[in-house]
């Protein structure tokens, strides 16, 4: 075996216990962690989506919204101070003053640009999201700026929810008292880890003590909703260490818990180092050993009272605690995107914007839309896109595809849920398709099963 290290300089490195050549022979097995996208965040895939296509999100924009159909607000702030090594979204370290009003600014006149489009309709945001990066990197003032001139153009004063994801480590008792006055309702607190070490050696910016001091301070302005993220199978993460952390997140009594199980995509510190050593299996927990972790949380927080609400997260009062952005887009509401990078969904049409700084700020600055590449789904194609994504709630209703696409799921998708259910991941009940815990902790892997072919073990970003 290999193991991740921190020498002295502080680069991030590995420690080889077994020959170079031993490693670049080894062929991982199908338990193993290699590198790529696991996650299922849409559908379909998006290496399917194109440049070419970015036209017909234009005319998207343009078409007036269906009648009842919510509308989002996403904002991605992809500053950090330090990329972890697992992090494959966009964001920047280091970036200057200047650079960082630029950006504000830029996503205040993407807003701008969108505002008068017809697809807006009247329509105020169901839900807002402020998602990195880190959010939390903001100053007080660089965040009631932006608030306040993104509110003049869509005001949330009406939202069901408002997210803010948080670094404990950028958070003040200040700054935190100036987050909850936005009207934030859901605080999402990236902990990760209580260790210090296995925070260190994959390349958290935040410790311990940051977590304890940012928790107390939120719990003292009672935002109505906190949520605590952890992720199982980080590198050099062990079950002692992973039952700690289980047993510290449940001690505050978060509102909400959520985990993921580790993936390493192609575009992150792990897996550049894992290409440049010749090596094909991750340096992190298999997948039988991250499914068993979660697994064992899922039972401790049951026993604490806490309810499983999807695949991933764990709420203690579920008449109470919702997620109204994951639960409206898997329904397929519209979401808008803005900022580099970012991902919308506007009448059917999934978009995303340009994904390098200057040329999103460039091509905002001139008047543009920052649209980079498209794809509208076919009708067949957004019925499997919400059936995949609410399958990671762990069951959906028959009833509701057949009111919404005059479909019978145990008809068109027989083949998939027949073996799903013979190898005891899914079971039929009445109305409900319902996932069984052990398919629940592998439901990403299952869902391809529900793919069409052509989607189907093909590189997914």
């Amino acid at each position: 075996m290999h193991k991740l290290y921190m020498p002295a300089n502080g680069q991030f490195g590995m420690e080889m216990n077994i020959t170079e050549s031993q490693t670049r022979l080894q062929q991982p097995t199908a338990n193993e962690t290699t590198a790529g996208n696991y996650f299922v965040a849409n559908y379909p895939p998006f290496s399917f989506w194109r440049p070419e296509l970015a036209g017909e999100a234009i005319a998207a924009l343009n078409k007036a919204p269906g009648n009842g159909v919510p509308l989002g607000l996403y904002l991605h702030i992809p500053f950090c101070r330090k990329r972890c090594h697992f992090c494959y979204f966009k964001v920047y370290t280091g970036m200057n003053a200047a650079a960082i009003r630029a950006y504000l600014e830029a996503a205040i006149a993407e807003l701008r640009l969108y505002h008068a489009m017809p697809f807006i309709g009247g329509r105020h945001p169901e839900f807002v999201y402020f998602g990195g990066g880190t959010p939390s990197y903001l100053s007080v003032e660089q965040l009631q700026g932006l608030a306040r001139q993104l509110q003049e153009m869509l005001p949330w004063d009406s939202a069901r929810e408002i997210t803010f994801e948080c670094e404990p480590g950028t958070l003040s008792s200040e700054k935190l008292k100036a987050i909850r006055e936005l009207g934030v309702t859901r605080l999402s607190l990236g902990v990760e880890n209580f260790n210090d070490h296995i925070l260190e050696i994959n390349g958290r910016a935040h410790r311990s003590a940051e977590i304890y001091r940012a928790w107390r301070q939120a719990r003292a302005l009672e935002f109505p909703q906190i949520n605590l993220d952890l992720i199982a199978g980080m590198v050099e993460e062990t079950e002692a260490n992973w039952r700690e952390c289980v047993a510290r997140a449940i001690e505050l009594q978060p509102d909400s818990v959520t985990i993921y199980q580790m993936e390493i995509p192609y575009n992150t510190t792990i897996y550049q180092r894992m290409k440049a050593e010749g090596r094909l299996t991750a340096p992190v927990a298999d997948w039988p050993t991250k499914r068993a972790w979660v697994s064992y949380a899922f039972d401790e927080l049951e026993k604490a009272g806490y309810t499983l609400a999807s695949a991933y997260t764990a709420v203690r009062n579920p008449e109470r605690t919702h997620f109204v952005y994951r639960d409206s887009l898997w329904q397929g509401a519209d979401m808008l995107g803005l900022g580099v990078a970012s991902f919308s969904h506007i009448g059917g049409v999934h978009f995303q914007n340009l994904h390098d700084f200057e040329p999103y700020i460039a091509a905002v600055q001139s008047g543009r839309l920052p649209i980079w590449r498209a794809l509208t789904p076919t009708p067949d194609e957004r019925l499997i896109r919400e059936l995949v994504l609410q399958l990671k709630l762990g069951r959906v209703s028959r009833a509701y595809f057949r009111s919404k696409f005059g479909v019978e799921l145990a008809e068109r998708f027989a083949e998939p849920i027949r073996k799903l259910v013979e190898l005891g991941h899914l079971v039929v009940q009445g109305d409900a398709v319902i996932l069984t815990r052990d398919g629940l902790l592998q439901v990403d892997r299952l869902l391809q099963e529900f793919f069409l072919p052509e989607h189907r073990n093909a590189r997914y970003a």
